[in-house]
């Protein structure tokens, strides 16, 4: 084989993995955005910081189950676990909380747009953290992104105190941004293990807070299947399925093309509200799906060739 053929044969071999990439980015933000229809269902039932703690520990069941099935081999790695325990702070812990008190103080539109600024932050934490260029088709797939969430959600930043709310949530796509960037840097532990060991970090940071109010925990009715259906959708394929399918597409797309899959879910949530929920579908719905979705396949379409090798650095 020469090496030309042997060049082409590696080009298509990256182009592959760009494309599984893709499909588990998709998922895992076709799943999230499901989760918001989820949520609407059960969050007079439950407070929300004992949702994300409960989903949490749900989760844990099914990620560890699958782990031993698979029989993954553990061992231990300081450098990384470093980087996992911040993960799980960041990432699990600080951005989910800030998301949950800024949208609760602000609004749920509110929150869409703001953290839709999300890729926008993963492009400049690309390039801090992991050097990857900037470019102006980045750039101009994160602005198309942006106002398609714009779009479908509206721009009314109303809540009782919108100034703290949009800080939180200002926060909150800073910290994902973050972590997704860092997610990028470990190096000798799988996507799983990733998932499993930032979520058992989040639990044991939520726990104090859970115990400081077990009344609410205990009022929850678990027999009901509205409130038991919807904790295993949240915990098991929400975060558990989600996670590993997000950790798993960041291993292979560079994290400042990865961003705008996070807004897709914008589009499964106002879709499946307006299916399940009866909410309604706007023309701004329509085209600032269009504009999410063209700026999703820009991004990925034309990622350039370091992007490229940054990428497969990671896998």
């Amino acid at each position: 084989m020469n090496s030309i053929e042997i060049k082409a044969k590696g080009k298509l071999l990256m182009k592959s993995k760009e494309v599984l990439g893709s499909i588990y980015l998709s998922i895992a933000a076709v799943i999230w955005g499901a989760m918001f229809v989820v949520v609407k269902v059960i969050v007079d039932e439950v407070h929300p910081i004992q949702l994300v703690w409960l989903e949490y520990l749900i989760s844990l069941v099914f990620l560890i189950g699958y782990s031993v099935l698979k029989k993954e081999k553990w061992h231990i790695d300081w450098h990384d676990l470093k980087l996992i325990f911040w993960i799980g702070i960041i990432g699990n812990t600080i951005s989910l909380v800030a998301q949950e008190m800024g949208t609760g103080i602000s609004n749920a539109q509110t929150g869409s747009v703001i953290t839709s600024t999300i890729p926008a932050f993963m492009i400049i934490f690309g390039w801090l953290i992991l050097k990857e260029p900037l470019n102006k088709v980045k750039i101009l797939s994160v602005i198309i992104a942006i106002a398609g969430v714009i779009m479908i959600v509206g721009l009314h930043m109303s809540g009782s105190n919108v100034g703290l709310g949009i800080g939180l949530l200002l926060l909150t796509a800073m910290t994902w941004a973050l972590m997704s960037v860092l997610i990028k840097k470990v190096k000798t532990y799988s996507s799983l293990q990733i998932t499993i060991m930032s979520t058992v970090v989040a639990v044991v940071c939520l726990t104090p807070f859970i115990l400081s109010d077990t009344a609410s925990l205990t009022s929850i009715n678990f027999l009901d299947p509205k409130v038991f259906l919807s904790l295993l959708y949240i915990g098991g394929v929400s975060t558990a399925v989600a996670y590993v399918m997000w950790n798993k597409g960041l291993k292979v797309i560079s994290a400042s093309s990865s961003g705008v899959f996070y807004l897709i879910q914008p589009i499964v949530g106002s879709f499946l509200g307006w299916l399940l929920l009866g909410e309604q579908i706007t023309v701004g719905f329509v085209i600032g799906s269009i504009m999410i979705l063209g700026s999703v396949w820009i991004s990925v379409k034309f990622e350039d060739s370091d992007d490229r090798a940054i990428a497969s650095n990671s896998i």
